[in-house]
């Protein structure tokens, strides 16, 4: 409504990017889980676990993207430093943004190499075996923490931008208390509102990396039908819980 409105913004750009980018991963990890669930055999070879995977690092380094790039936002809006450096950032908030969009293709650059040559590795090594994915499980989990470095990446930034955030908090209130004006002011509850939101992204993206281990464990254990479900669940449970937090807050 925004952009038809011509009141586009760097906030209307990340929330419509971060909204797409939910919708597209929700439905990946459903898609992927299901089949995991009811077509093993299809999912293990062939081409689909190869576009399912080419989908995935897109869709979830843009997610993750998208996140920190609001909890940076968020942060750059509401904390108070009186540092050169943080209101130089502060000043340029729109070109720090767009720097991160250079470190997401960066990250899609390192990303699609190392799937390709994962796949070519499999198809070199298990040419004349019936399951592919399940002969070289050491290499394939170490291959998925090379995979998931940007994103690894993308959470420090996050974690930084909380960790400030909280002692912008802390330096804030204490600065309340020697004046005797009180804590409810709206910096005060902009601060409260921006660190519910940081923090809730810290424990879902957590949740989320253990859910993605549990669906990637799959490969070592094919015939736990509940692992896969419950890998699911845990991983959808960040990008709905996250997403309502931002809504209701």
């Amino acid at each position: 409504t925004d952009c038809v409105k011509n009141k586009f913004s760097m906030l209307s750009f990340i929330l419509t990017g971060l909204a797409i980018s939910r919708i597209c991963l929700i439905w990946l990890i459903i898609i992927n889980g299901f089949m995991q669930l009811f077509s093993p055999d299809t999912y293990s070879s062939g081409k689909l676990i190869e576009y399912i995977s080419y989908m995935w690092a897109i869709i979830n380094q843009s997610s993750i993207w998208f996140a920190t790039s609001l909890n940076i936002f968020y942060f750059l809006k509401i904390a108070n430093f009186s540092h050169y450096v943080f209101l130089w950032l502060k000043s340029r908030i729109n070109r720090i943004l767009l720097l991160l969009v250079g470190s997401l293709l960066i990250s899609w650059l390192l990303t699609f190499p190392q799937l390709v040559k994962i796949f070519n590795d499999h198809k070199m090594k298990t040419r004349n075996t019936t399951c592919p994915f399940k002969t070289v499980k050491s290499e394939y989990f170490i291959h998925q923490v090379l995979l998931n470095l940007g994103v690894i990446f993308f959470f420090i930034l996050s974690l930084i931008t909380c960790f400030l955030l909280i002692i912008s908090l802390w330096r804030h209130n204490r600065q309340m208390q020697s004046n005797a004006t009180g804590f409810r002011d709206p910096s005060t509850e902009a601060h409260v509102k921006a660190m519910k939101v940081l923090i809730s992204f810290i424990i879902l993206f957590i949740l989320y990396f253990i859910g993605f281990a549990i669906l990637m464990s799959y490969f070592a254990a094919p015939e736990n039908k509940l692992l896969v479900i419950f890998g699911m669940i845990t991983t959808t449970i960040y990008p709905w819980g996250h997403s309502f937090i931002l809504i209701l807050g």
